[in-house]
């Protein structure tokens, strides 16, 4: 009997390059590999194309614009619901009787729809979205993005009540697994983590010399963490630091161009970031927004060296042992200068496969595959 699941996402999932679309193109890859049969529903922008990477995994990729119209900013929903609201999306639903998972709330315009009452529907998300956008906004130094930031927040919370229409919600960590199961108590709520790149641990033995930051630093959580960290540590240091990730905002670029032994890599390919990943020796990871479950935390833990993060990173995971855990200016300092000069051995990464069992993408599948009655 084959297997089938409709799939929803906010974005084109390929290329893989930034925290969301990561766990959704890793979700396909992973079912692809146990023979189930995707129907991908994804809305385009940010001159994504139509991808054919998605097309050899998928039985059908359906791509639908999304709506960037002023006047969306208007409606009682949120911008980033109404902006995917699709006549299109439902027709294409309707075609059949298959199970439904909703890729984070900015997707679930139809999950109480009468027309799908009877579907399995699973909510999946990535962060509590009104959460996120607060702390966005209270980084946000744009006086208007600021301003629709706040109000996208309000709209969210309010919206989020309609997850309830779900069979079933994932929730990335543990932390926000807590506040589903207080806030919706009728509505099943399952710990999942983000699926990853990674089925195993690949990690270079040996030595790098340089330390790396990276994210996508058009977003003020990411930027700002690049900011504090190069003000506060990386410029108190004399060892090359590499800032990685896309769109940087032109006052990151002009900071990272006062100090000699910081450099800038941005917009490089997946491939490319991967080889800036793989070959670092330490990963420096620090954010001030305790939300969702960081997905270059998994990555790093899974194919890169060193890792120093701070305990707000590692929020709602059992993550804590496989990282150096550093909180102020002279923790990051004081083990930078201690392991920089260390090999990573065999026995590093005998430990840190150990330490990220409950992050194995195999587990995760086996899990979805249960609760889809796949």
């Amino acid at each position: 009997m084959q297997k089938y699941l409709h799939i929803i996402s906010f974005d084109v999932p390929y290329p893989a390059n930034y925290g969301g679309v990561i766990d959704v193109f890793h979700t396909i890859r992973c079912l692809n590999q146990e023979g189930v049969k995707i129907i991908l529903h994804c809305f385009q922008y940010r001159d994504k194309q139509n991808s054919q990477e998605l097309e050899k995994l998928c039985e059908k990729v359906y791509y639908y614009p999304r709506n960037m119209s002023f006047l969306k900013q208007l409606s009682f929903l949120p911008f980033n619901v109404t902006s995917r609201v699709s006549n299109e999306l439902k027709k294409n639903l309707l075609q059949d009787t298959h199970p439904i998972l909703f890729e984070v709330l900015h997707t679930c315009f139809l999950l109480n729809d009468p027309a799908l009452k009877n579907r399995k529907k699973i909510f999946r998300h990535s962060n509590i979205e009104h959460d996120y956008y607060r702390e966005l906004a209270a980084g946000e130094k744009n006086l208007i993005k600021r301003l629709y930031l706040k109000l996208e927040a309000f709209k969210l919370e309010r919206f989020e009540k309609q997850i309830t229409f779900a069979d079933h919600i994932l929730s990335v960590s543990e932390k926000d697994l807590d506040y589903f199961k207080k806030t919706y108590p009728n509505t099943p709520s399952i710990y999942l983590p983000s699926f990853h790149e990674f089925d195993t641990v690949q990690i270079k033995l040996g030595k790098g010399d340089y330390i790396l930051y990276h994210g996508n630093l058009a977003i003020s959580e990411n930027y700002n963490s690049a900011i504090w960290l190069i003000k506060h540590v990386f410029s108190k240091l004399s060892f090359p630091v590499i800032i990685a990730g896309l769109n940087p905002p032109n006052h990151l670029v002009e900071l990272i161009e006062n100090f000699s032994h910081i450099s800038l890599k941005q917009n490089c390919s997946s491939n490319e970031m991967q080889k800036l990943i793989e070959n670092a020796h330490i990963h420096c990871l620090y954010t001030y927004q305790c939300t969702g479950l960081k997905l270059k935390l998994l990555n790093v833990l899974f194919s890169g060296r060193f890792v120093f993060a701070n305990e707000a990173m590692l929020t709602g995971t059992s993550l804590s042992q496989s990282c150096y855990i550093t909180n102020t200016p002279d923790e990051y300092i004081h083990q930078i200068k201690t392991i920089f000069s260390k090999e990573f051995t065999l026995s590093d990464f005998e430990a840190r496969k150990r330490s990220v069992v409950s992050m194995e993408n195999f587990t995760k599948t086996a899990t979805l595959l249960k609760l889809l009655n796949l």
